[in-house]
């Protein structure tokens, strides 16, 4: 039997989240251990570890939710992860060709020749 039981409270003294409070959940081999609490869950050497004289009653591969319950009942802070929002994409709208604004010119209104049309100019 090891120091490292499951159930065993540890505080990191390594790594990114030292100096958080830790439960061992799972005894692996070559001196590693899975620790959950307030640290995420993961994989970590004894030799970051430093054990407390404490236990926590959890069962070895204890769910996340098992381990935030015993730590409570101990009056410890867990680690709670937040999903993270994503926010909606905006839909690409097809962009509207938009022609060049063009003056169109007035076309001269067609007059019709008639007979009194065409002999008004040459009497004149």
């Amino acid at each position: 039997m090891s120091i490292f039981e499951v159930g065993r409270l540890c505080v990191k003294i390594a790594g990114r989240d030292a100096g958080r409070t830790c439960v061992v959940v799972e005894e692996m081999s070559n001196g590693y251990v899975v620790v959950d609490g307030d640290v995420r869950r993961k994989k970590v050497n004894v030799r970051h570890l430093e054990p407390l004289d404490k236990t926590v009653s959890v069962k070895s591969k204890a769910s996340s939710a098992d381990v935030k319950k015993a730590f409570e009942k101990e009056g410890l802070s867990v680690w709670e992860t937040k999903a993270k929002k994503v926010a909606e994409r905006q839909k690409k709208m097809k962009a509207k060709k938009e022609a060049p604004a063009v003056e169109k010119k007035a076309k001269p209104k067609k007059v019709k020749k008639t007979e009194e049309a065409l002999e008004a100019p040459l009497e004149a």
